[in-house]
């Protein structure tokens, strides 16, 4: 399965490409950041960051595509700008007929790292050990983006569209429901996520005091 991945962001947009094969292992296809200039009126820019999408679909020939969902941010223009960002995306998925799903930060960092708090740092440097890196890859939006793409692989969730989609589901109080035969990759994530939500991680409001 190839899958793509995107951070979305105005100024910088995380855009990439893995391919995972039936033992869950992942390797790079693709990493790139899709910028956008400063100065421009936003629909330019994200005229900007919709071309980039539309070409890395039509060269690398995704079989789904995972976005980050926005979950919660203290600065508005921050939110909103993003959330334009991923209504532009959607739309390129939607013209490319395209299957997509939406991850949060916490279910992307708790698959790729065990930890739905992990920081930036953390992420990178385990996105580069799952696909055999040197090096992390650089800006932090390109790894995010790589991370988006494993977490979908490796977990199956999340497509739009879809009623019934999931093999793993875990409840906001951390409750695992499991469809059918889970690999072990998916049963560590699912444990991850399911301790991550139990204290409250994936909503900051839910949090133990």
């Amino acid at each position: 399965m190839r899958v793509m991945g995107i951070d979305p962001g105005l100024t910088r947009c995380g855009l990439g490409i893995v391919d995972v094969d039936h033992t869950r292992r992942a390797t790079l296809v693709h990493v790139e950041v899709a910028r956008s200039d400063k100065d421009l009126a936003t629909h330019f820019r994200l005229r900007t960051v919709a071309d980039a999408i539309d070409r890395l679909i039509r060269q690398y020939e995704p079989d789904v595509v995972a976005i980050e969902r926005v979950f919660a941010q203290d600065n508005l223009q921050s939110v909103t700008t993003t959330m334009q960002v991923m209504g532009a995306a959607m739309t390129c998925v939607g013209r490319a007929g395209l299957p997509m799903a939406v991850h949060t930060p916490s279910e992307v960092k708790s698959a790729v790292t065990g930890n739905g708090t992990a920081d930036k740092q953390q992420v990178q440097h385990m996105v580069a050990r799952i696909l055999g890196l040197a090096s992390p890859p650089k800006p932090a939006d390109a790894a995010d983006a790589l991370a988006i793409a494993i977490c979908h692989a490796w977990r199956g969730t999340g497509l739009l569209g879809a009623g019934d989609d999931s093999h793993i589901s875990v409840s906001i109080s951390g409750r695992v429901n499991t469809r059918g035969a889970v690999t072990p990759a998916q049963q560590v994530w699912a444990q991850a996520a399911a301790a991550q939500r139990r204290t409250g991680a994936v909503d900051p409001r839910l949090r133990r005091r």
